[in-house]
């Protein structure tokens, strides 16, 4: 990627205020709701400028 993409649902992110990666799986009014890679639970994120897109949504092939 050249320039900083907004992420969206299914892209893979690394939620620079949490330091993790996780999968996009909701986007509501503004709120990232995200999910580890591994392991359960979620957390929100307001700051998508925070978010990097590791892994695009439509190279992954865990989907």
């Amino acid at each position: 990627m050249s320039e900083q993409e907004t992420p969206w649902v299914g892209d893979q992110v690394h939620d620079e205020d949490a330091g993790r990666e996780a999968i996009v799986t909701n986007v509501i009014n503004g709120t990232y709701y995200l999910r580890p890679l591994v392991g359960g639970g979620q957390w929100e994120n307001e700051n998508p400028e925070r978010l990097r897109i590791t892994v695009p949504r439509r190279d992954r092939t865990d989907r």
